[in-house]
């Protein structure tokens, strides 16, 4: 099994480069942020993040907004660190469920993939997706519906990563004849 790790911060370009390689070498992608937005729909789950952070977190159909919730964790390390305490073993389930499977090659695309030490180490290739703030700004603030503060929240608790770290790094200019190339040079 080739585990190929792609992170980066939020709009940096990591989904569209993931769903082209993964197109290219004909191979599973897991986004592993996705996995961490279903925990939250799980029953269990649910029930502990309302005990640490109230019921206001919930919309008007009992599920957790992840804007809600968001807006309280991207402001105070503790709490999103009880955020990920509650997550973490869900998602951890699910990617291991994933990975036991022994795909020939997978994708795992994460935000946060270098926290973790277990999946990193497993990772294969690293790669790094850069992009311009005021780009990547523009893009998450468009893509999610969201308000610049909020998205200053969210950079607020993302990584700063190390490039020396990885075994790729890529500047993206959302271009796709850049992305095309990006992928050529993977292939």
């Amino acid at each position: 099994m080739k585990i190929i790790g792609i992170t980066g911060k939020s709009g940096s370009g990591k989904s569209t480069l993931t769903e082209l390689l993964s197109e290219k070498l004909a191979c599973q992608s897991v986004n592993v942020d996705k996995i961490g937005h279903q925990a939250t729909n799980d029953e269990k789950i649910t029930e502990k993040l309302c005990e640490i952070f109230g019921q206001e977190i919930l919309d008007e159909n009992k599920k957790v907004d992840r804007k809600k919730l968001g807006n309280l964790v991207f402001s105070d390390t503790k709490k999103m660190d009880q955020l990920t305490e509650v997550t973490w073993g869900y998602m951890q389930n699910v990617l291991d469920d994933i990975l036991n499977k022994q795909p020939e090659i997978i994708i795992l695309e994460w935000a946060l993939l270098p926290i973790d030490e277990k999946y990193w180490n497993q990772c294969d290739i690293k790669i790094l997706m850069k992009a311009e703030d005021d780009k990547r700004k523009n893009k998450v603030m468009e893509r999610d519906k969201i308000t610049e503060d909020y998205f200053l929240k969210r950079e607020k608790n993302s990584m700063n990563y190390d490039q020396y770290e990885f075994d790729y790094v890529f500047e993206n200019d959302y271009q796709i004849e850049t992305m095309e190339k990006i992928v050529t040079i993977l292939k």
